[in-house]
């Protein structure tokens, strides 16, 4: 929060550029970067030469995919900007980092259309009680109305708007702002300082009122500017900007700026609010409930590459970190192989960060995205983490040559280690390995990302859904296994019962045998043969839901065995069960989808155009305009969800499953898993 004297705080700053995808926040890095002069001319992405999105998947998909940081000096002090990607794919990156940030400046246009995936944003920011700015950028643009955007901005934002601003607009475009704070008017220069002019005549009235609804809503927190407003008194400018100060920090108010990151319009004026707005490192480390005393650090962010190691970029939140200072973690200790500050991809080697700073510390092995460290000796108290959200498009993922199996191992390890929104599965019931990610890009992008950095190139399949088939009749049969080869034989003789049970209940062995028909050191083979027989029924898939009973059999005293009694059993399976009417069963999830309201109509048509029973829907919980729908679907329908709500919400629709049950499949669509089984030799 700003100082009692008014001067901004001083120390290392860092803030986080967020924003709906293509809202321009790569393009506003670079336009930041040159005004502090870090960079000498200002990249653009189709020139594909800018600081951040400089990764190869990034500029091959013309999409931010990863998390950049770009460090700069602004009047004398330290900030540094991150730049995180928009899509709703590639959000994890913001999630980890954001919670270490002083502010973000949340990029967006005046365009009503983006509200939903702009109210994601802020909702976030709300949550993580983040001080929080909004430039709405693209100003230059014909139809662009700044001001008239505030009333559907604040629709998707719990905290009161202030427009800081007031468009001067000539010829139709916005050509320059009156600085409602201060009073004083400003056009624009391309990719140069604005230039201070008189306040037109025509907005004198319009000024005048915007200025006051300003005050007004900074005296809503302050019972002296109340007063003063009450007796006709104007509050002093300094007044004025401690209370921004002050009232942006502790998240009473959210400011609203315009401009163009592409011309470099209103950038001036931005950097200034925050320098002056932007709280410093100590009352973010408050914020987390970092207690004082020793160097204190959270990992924002973990990158490998194929030859520099691991980076893990870190914000100190307290004290100073060395190169080669051993950190406690959660888990063992770590040594830190160079501290450095990032322009981008650029690493600018130095001694050590000191409190504020955010930086890359090298090769810190067994340190995670979101582990607190400290320089204390021992286990440090970990800060709260972000959640990690469950996967939403997964696809089996393999390699060629089987000799690359460990280092597909390796690769996806860290995969995942740079994107916690990734999960590696191994798949007990299709003996695949699944990775999950946040839909069908962000899979792509990743797997494009395990070849670049760690050369490795591997195939994917859709993932395979687990079936299973049970029975609708009972049946009794004997097995029988009797075989003459010279010396001793093979003998194993059983009449077994077998029956359906309900639903769920799994697989029941039990004997009922008297008399000594059947040894009792034989009895655990038949159930053994019976379980190894079931993995594969004639379907083509595991049985379940089914009981046998061992009645009766017989045996002989030189060529019984345990082995001749498992094989028994197994012929006695594989004559029955063909014969009790095989039914196909299929996994059915509970699915809880979220999406804007305005299309729940649209979400109710998927999900029955899926085979999905719906169950009901209701608001979501905390989100005004949202709804929540509730279904069950079946997971083979599951599989392009993700890309179907997408779609039909913008971008910003999204769900969660779990298994509920086991349903009969019928008909012709079991017919073709069946034959689709026999064909890949299961069957």
């Amino acid at each position: 929060m700003a100082a009692a004297n008014g001067r901004s705080p001083k120390g290392p700053r860092c803030v986080a550029l967020v924003g709906p995808y293509q809202s321009g926040k790569t393009t506003l890095l670079e336009s930041i970067l040159h005004r502090c002069g870090a960079i000498p001319r200002q990249g653009k992405l189709s020139d594909k030469n800018t600081i951040g999105d400089a990764s190869s998947e990034a500029r091959a998909h013309a999409m931010g995919t990863e998390l950049n940081a770009a460090t700069a000096q602004y009047m004398g002090e330290s900030f540094t900007f991150l730049d995180c990607p928009g899509s709703i794919e590639f959000a994890q990156d913001a999630r980890d980092a954001l919670p270490g940030c002083d502010a973000a400046v949340v990029v967006c246009e005046a365009d009503e259309k983006k509200a939903p995936a702009l109210q994601l944003i802020l909702k976030q920011l709300e949550e993580l009680r983040l001080p929080h700015f909004i430039f709405i950028n693209k100003v230059d643009k014909s139809n662009s109305r700044p001001h008239e955007a505030l009333s559907w901005l604040q629709s998707a934002s719990a905290i009161p708007l202030v427009m800081r601003e007031l468009p001067i607009v000539k010829n139709g475009a916005v050509a320059g702002y009156v600085d409602l704070a201060l009073e004083r008017a400003f056009i624009y220069h391309e990719h140069a300082p604005a230039e201070a002019v008189d306040i037109p005549s025509d907005l004198g009235p319009q000024e005048k009122e915007a200025h006051f609804a300003l005050l007004e809503r900074l005296a809503d927190h302050d019972d002296k500017m109340m007063e003063e407003l009450l007796s006709d008194h104007e509050p002093t400018r300094e007044h004025v900007m401690q209370d921004l100060a002050r009232e942006s920090a502790d998240g009473l108010i959210t400011p609203v700026f315009f401009g163009s990151a592409e011309h470099g319009n209103g950038i001036g004026r931005l950097l200034k609010a925050l320098r002056h707005e932007v709280p410093g490192v100590e009352q973010t480390a408050a914020r987390l409930g970092v207690t004082p005393g020793g160097a204190t650090a959270l990992v924002l962010k973990t990158a490998h590459s194929e030859r520099g190691g691991k980076l893990s970029l870190t914000r100190v939140l307290a004290g100073e970190i060395a190169d080669g200072a051993v950190v406690y973690g959660g888990g063992p200790e770590a040594r830190v192989a160079g501290v450095f500050a990032l322009l981008g991809q650029q690493q600018n080697k130095q001694a050590k960060a000191v409190a504020g700073d955010t930086v890359a510390l090298g090769r810190l092995e067994g340190i995670a995205t979101g582990e607190t460290l400290s320089t204390a000796k021992g286990r440090t108290a970990q800060l709260t983490r972000p959640v990690r959200p469950a996967g939403v498009f997964g696809k089996a993922i393999s390699v060629h040559d089987r000799k690359d199996e460990v280092k597909l191992t390796q690769g996806l390890a860290k995969l995942v280690e740079e994107d916690p929104s990734l999960r590696v599965d191994h798949s007990e019931a299709t003996h695949e390995l699944v990775l999950w990610g946040q839909g069908e890009i962000h899979l792509k992008v990743a797997l494009e990302r395990m070849k670049s950095k760690f050369g490795l190139e591997a195939a994917t399949a859709p993932r395979k859904i687990a079936y299973k088939e049970t029975i609708r009749r009972p049946m009794q049969i004997r097995g029988r296994h009797k075989k003459q080869s010279g010396g001793h034989g093979q003998y194993g003789d059983v009449i077994v019962e077998i029956k359906p049970l309900s639903r769920g209940e799994g697989f029941a062995f039990s004997d009922s045998v008297v008399g000594g028909t059947v040894p009792k050191q034989y009895i655990p083979a038949v159930e053994a043969g019976i379980v190894e027989w079931k993995a594969r029924g004639p379907l083509g898939f595991e049985v379940v839901d089914f009981a046998v009973n061992l009645s009766d059999g017989s045996y002989h005293d030189v060529d019984s065995s345990e082995m001749a009694f498992k094989m028994a059993a197994r012929l006695a399976m594989s004559e029955a069960m063909p014969q009790c009417q095989p039914l196909l069963l299929e996994p059915v999830a509970a699915v809880e989808i979220h999406a804007p309201s305005e299309h729940t109509a649209r979400i109710n048509q998927i999900v029955t155009g899926h085979r999905g029973q719906l169950l009901g829907f209701d608001g979501r919980d905390g989100w005004p305009g949202w709804d929540t729908v509730k279904a069950h679907m079946p997971e083979a329908e599951i599989a392009s969800l993700i890309v179907e709500l997408r779609s039909a919400t913008s971008g910003v629709g999204t769900f969660t499953f779990a298994h509920d049950h086991m349903a009969e499949l019928t008909g012709r669509a079991a017919e073709q898993v069946v034959a689709a089984a026999q064909q890949n030799g299961k069957g």
